[in-house]
C-alpha cells in the first residue's frame, strides 16, 4: 500500500533573517508567516518485486539507483541512510507550484514531508514540534545547508503563527484570528511569480557575513520590532489588510538593504506595477533575487494587478491550517479528494537544494 504526505509552502511576512542561530544566538529573534494552500505531495510505495533497480525516485529527473550511496536527491539520500532504509522503493514528488527557487520554503517543506512520510513507513508518528526540529536537524546539521530555522516550522505546523528563536528554544504562538479576519486575508493574498529561478545560496551567504560582522543588525532588529506590531494588528487592528499591506511595503523597503542581492530591476519593475494597480503593499518571497512575489490587495483590485503584470502568472493564495499530514499509511483509509488532488497536481518540482 502506498504512502503518501501532504506538506505546505509558506510565506514568511515579518521577521526573516532572524530566524538563523548566528543572530538568535545573541539577539532575540522572532518570525510570523503562514503556510499557505500550495503543496508538495510525496509517495512512497514498497516495490516487491525484483528489478534492476532498488531505488526509483521521481521529480524534475528520474533516478533508477541501485544502493542508497549512488542517490543524487541530497535529502532523499541523506535521510534513508540516516534511518538505514534498506528496503526497495518507489518515490514519487510532485508539486502545486514551481518549487526550487521560488522563495516559499520548498526545500524545508520537502524536507519534513519526507521525514514524515519515511518515520510512518516504519510506524513512527512524529509530532509537528519534533517533526520540525528532525528537519532542521537533517538541512543543518546532516546536510550542512545555510538555512533558517522557520521554513521547517511553518510546513510541520500549519497556520498563521509567530515564532521566537532564544539560543536553542523555540516558543509557537498561533495568530488568534477572528473569522472575518481569516476571510479577508484569504481573499486577499496574490502570488506573482517573476519567472526569475535563482539560488538562495549565494543570497544568505551574503547576508550571513554581515549578519556575523553585526552589520545590518539595526536592520533585522526593524524587522523583529514588526513581528510583535504585525500580530497586534491581525487581533486586534481595523482595517487589517490595508495596514498590513503598508507594513510589507515598510519591510520590503528595509529588507533591500541587506544585500544588494535581494532584488533587480525586473523584480522592482513587478512591484512597483502591483503597486499603481491598487496592491497595499508586498514583498519579495524568501533570500531574494526572484522567485514569487506576495502581494496583498483587496478583491476589487485583483484583475488590475493580472492585468498590469501580464503575462506573469498571478495566483490566489490563502492559508493551510494543517500543516505537513499523512494523507496514506497502513493506519489511515486513503482521502479520496486528496489522491485526486495528488494525480491532478503539476509536474515534479524541481530538485530541492
Amino acid at each position: 500500500m502506498p504512502y503518501m504526505t501532504r506538506t505546505p509552502l509558506r510565506v514568511s511576512l515579518f521577521g526573516g533573517g532572524t530566524d538563523y542561530p548566528d543572530y538568535f544566538r545573541n539577539n532575540p529573534g522572532g518570525v510570523v508567516g503562514m503556510a499557505i494552500d500550495k503543496h508538495i505531495f510525496i509517495a512512497a510505495t514498497r516495490l516487491q518485486t525484483p528489478l534492476e533497480h532498488r531505488y526509483r525516485i521521481a521529480y524534475s529527473k528520474l533516478e533508477l539507483v541501485e544502493n542508497l550511496n549512488s542517490i543524487q536527491h541530497p535529502v532523499v539520500r541523506s535521510v534513508l541512510m540516516d534511518y538505514g532504509v534498506e528496503e526497495a522503493l518507489d518515490i514519487s514528488i510532485l508539486s502545486d507550484l514551481p518549487s526550487s527557487g521560488g522563495g516559499l520554503g520548498s526545500s524545508s517543506a520537502f524536507t519534513v514531508g519526507f521525514v514524515s512520510l519515511i518515520r510512518s513507513m516504519g510506524g513512527h508518528h512524529l509530532t509537528k514540534i519534533d517533526l520540525a526540529r528532525e528537519a532542521i536537524r537533517f538541512e543543518r546539521d546532516v546536510l550542512q545547508e545555510n538555512v533558517g530555522v522557520q521554513d521547517q516550522l511553518h510546513a510541520a505546523f500549519g497556520g498563521l503563527n509567530r515564532f521566537d528563536f532564544d539560543g536553542g528554544r523555540f516558543r509557537i504562538s498561533p495568530v488568534q484570528l477572528t473569522s472575518h479576519t481569516m476571510e479577508t486575508l484569504n481573499s486577499s493574498l496574490l502570488l506573482i511569480y517573476t519567472n526569475i529561478s535563482r539560488r538562495a545560496t549565494d543570497i544568505v551567504a551574503t547576508q550571513l557575513e554581515a549578519t556575523k560582522s553585526k552589520a545590518i543588525d539595526k536592520d533585522l532588529r526593524e524587522l523583529y520590532d514588526m513581528v510583535g506590531e504585525c500580530v497586534s494588528i491581525l487581533e486586534h487592528g481595523a482595517q487589517v489588510v490595508e495596514t498590513l499591506g503598508k507594513m510589507l511595503h515598510e519591510s520590503w523597503l528595509i529588507k533591500r538593504n541587506l544585500t544588494s542581492k535581494v532584488s533587480n530591476d525586473a523584480i522592482d519593475d513587478i512591484y512597483s506595477k502591483a503597486r499603481q494597480a491598487g496592491a497595499y503593499g508586498g514583498k519579495l518571497c524568501g533570500a531574494g533575487g526572484g522567485g514569487f512575489v506576495l502581494v496583498v490587495a483587496p478583491p476589487s483590485s485583483h484583475e488590475a494587478i493580472i492585468q498590469a503584470v501580464s503575462p506573469l502568472q498571478v495566483i490566489p493564495i490563502s492559508i493551510d491550517t494543517q500543516g505537513s499530514t499523512v494523507l496514506m499509511s497502513q493506519q489511515s483509509r486513503p482521502n479520496e479528494a486528496e489522491v485526486k488532488l495528488f494525480a491532478g497536481s503539476q509536474k515534479p518540482p524541481a530538485m530541492h537544494n
